[in-house]
C-alpha cells in the first residue's frame, strides 16, 4: 500500500514500516544491509519461538539473509524457509545455512510472514547475542593446562525452555564459569526471554557455539580436561567428587538427560543427591549444583 508524505512517495510493508519507493534510493548503502526488526507479539504465530515473551529480531529476505549466513553466521539461531517453495534459491540458501552450521527449518508461509514481511520465503532469526566460536577460544583454554591457570567450562544440551537456558547463564555467570558452550542444534535461540532470565548474565557470560560440540569436547579431553556429566543414572555422587583444575562440566536437556555423544567421553557421570520421590533435576538446577560443589572445593582449598 502506498501513500504520499511530504510530496514524497512511501511504500507500507509490513509492521508499520515506512520506506522510501523509488529504485534510486534503494541504492543506498543502508538497503544493503540486513533489516533487524523485532515483530509485535500480536502478529508473531505462536508455532514457534517463546511464547511469553518478546518475539526473536526476525531478518527477512534472499539476500539479507544470505549476507548474514556468509559473513555473521554466529548471530543466527535459526533460519525459517518456506516449505515445498520449489525455488532453487532458496534450496540454495538452505545448502548455505547448513554449511555453516545453523539449523533450518520448512514452515508455513503465515509463520513466515508473521516474523519478517515482504521476506521471499525465508526468515532468520536472530540470538540476542553474537555467539563465540571455537576456533575464537581454542588456544586459550589448551595454553591453560601449560601455564597452570584454572579454567571450568559449563556444557548444556538440548535445553529447549528458554528460562532454564537463561537461569543456566546466570548460575555460570555466579559460580566462576569461563566459558558456556552450547551445541549448534537442538537447543531454544537466545531469545528475549533468556537474557530477562539470566538478569544480566548474558551479556556478561561468554557463550561458545562450536560447529561440532562433540569435536570440541574431544579436543578438550585430548588437552587434559576431566570431562564431568551430570545425569541420574549412575552411582557416583556429586558430593565430596575429586574435581581436577581443569573440568568440563555438562548437563543435558529436561527430559532428554546427558546425550550419548557427551557421556561416552566423560571422565566420570555424577549423580546429585536426590529422594526417591522425585523425578529428576531441573536442569538449571543440576548444573548449578554442580557447579556449586566445583566453585565451594575451589573457594576451599
Amino acid at each position: 500500500m502506498s501513500f504520499e508524505k511530504n510530496g514524497k512517495k512511501f511504500e507500507r510493508r509490513g509492521f508499520g514500516e515506512e520506506r522510501r519507493f523509488s529504485q534510486a534510493n534503494t541504492a543506498h548503502p543502508r538497503f544493503d544491509k540486513p533489516r533487524f526488526d523485532r515483530p509485535r507479539p500480536e502478529n508473531v504465530v505462536r508455532a514457534i519461538g517463546d511464547k511469553d515473551a518478546a518475539p526473536q529480531v526476525a531478518v527477512g529476505g534472499l539476500k539479507e539473509v544470505e549476507a548474514l549466513l556468509e559473513n555473521e553466521p554466529l548471530k543466527v539461531h535459526r533460519v525459517l524457509f518456506m516449505h515445498q517453495s520449489k525455488n532453487p534459491k532458496l534450496y540454495s540458501l538452505q545448502k548455505l545455512a547448513k554449511k555453516a552450521h545453523v539449523h533450518v527449518q520448512q514452515v508455513d508461509s503465515k509463520i513466515l510472514d508473521s516474523y519478517a514481511r515482504p521476506n521471499q520465503g525465508v526468515v532468520a532469526l536472530m540470538n540476542e547475542k553474537e555467539l563465540l566460536a571455537w576456533e575464537d577460544v581454542r588456544e586459550e583454554f589448551f595454553n591453560a593446562r601449560d601455564t597452570g591457570e584454572r579454567k571450568l567450562i559449563a556444557v548444556a544440551t538440548n535445553i529447549e525452555d528458554p528460562r532454564n537456558l537463561g537461569a543456566c547463564i546466570r548460575s555460570c555467570l555466579a559460580l566462576g564459569v569461563d566459558l558456556f558452550m552450547i551445541p549448534a542444534k537442538g537447543m531454544c535461540g537466545i531469545t528475549p526471554s533468556v537474557e530477562r532470565t539470566s538478569a544480566g548474565a548474558l551479556q556478561k557470560m561468554r557463550i561458545c557455539r562450536p560447529d561440532n560440540l562433540e569435536g570440541a569436547i574431544g579436543e578438550l579431553k585430548l588437552a587434559g580436561y576431566q570431562i564431568l556429566g551430570l545425569d541420574a543414572d549412575t552411582e557416583t555422587n556429586l558430593a565430596g567428587f575429586d574435581f581436577a583444575d581443569h573440568a568440563v562440566i555438562a548437563v543435558g536437556g529436561e527430559d532428554v538427560g546427558l546425550p550419548p555423544f557427551v557421556k561416552k567421553q566423560c571422565d566420570a557421570v555424577l549423580r546429585i543427591p536426590m529422594m526417591p520421590e522425585a523425578h529428576s533435576y531441573n536442569a538449571s538446577v543440576a548444573l548449578s549444583l554442580g557447579l556449586y560443589e566445583y566453585a565451594r572445593l575451589r573457594i576451599k582449598n
